[in-house]
């Protein structure tokens, strides 16, 4: 069994690096290797990850997540989502620290959410978890979280190369509506509506 939960790094087992590894998943490594460029190492990136999920304002920040747990309290998966509107304010603290850590300036990479959406930045599970429900829990969650929120729908990317995912969020609910790129690859755009149109 697992349940899902806040995360509150000073509360529980999990750690900021458990975090961030698996949002450095959920990116794609070579997703990851872009953004830290050609100079620095995928364990470069997952330092400048582990500090943005320790900080409160960014789109990684760990109020954000919410967490699966095994009964034994191990960490199984993922999900941090952020409000739309507030993409640009987050965005600022990742782009000031990949030019500090690797000199490369991100501050013209597209827009991947707008306003009216709480945007799912990152859903992954370890691999061991998988095909046991966790991501299905993660999503149906975060959903819920949308709802709270008040906010018209929940949406997220998808790798065009991931049919598996998109099953998956379609089978949640969610549905296609647009095309957008991220970190060099082109991807979809899904949407789960919570208010009627």
């Amino acid at each position: 069994m697992f349940r899902v939960s806040e995360f509150q790094a000073a509360a529980t087992p999990v750690s900021c690096r458990d975090v961030a590894r698996l949002i450095m998943q959920a990116m794609n490594y070579d997703c990851c290797q872009y953004f830290a460029g050609p100079d620095h190492t995928l364990h470069d990136f997952e330092e400048l990850m582990t500090r943005l999920v320790e900080r409160d304002d960014t789109q990684y920040s760990w109020r954000g997540t919410l967490v699966a747990l095994a009964d034994d309290g191990t960490l199984a998966g993922i999900c941090t989502s952020y409000d739309g509107a507030r993409l640009k304010e987050l965005r600022k603290v990742f782009i000031a620290e990949a030019i500090r850590a690797f000199g490369i300036d991100h501050s013209g990479m597209p827009d991947e959410t707008q306003a009216g959406e709480l945007y799912i930045d990152s859903l992954a599970v370890k691999e061991q978890y998988r095909g046991q429900g966790v991501a299905t829990m993660l999503l149906n969650a975060t959903v819920e979280r949308g709802r709270q929120l008040r906010l018209p729908s929940v949406g997220l990317l998808v790798d065009k190369g991931n049919p598996r995912a998109e099953k998956l969020y379609q089978r949640v609910g969610f549905r296609y509506k647009d095309d957008n790129e991220w970190g060099g690859h082109p991807m979809k755009h899904y949407v789960f509506e919570l208010t009627e149109n």
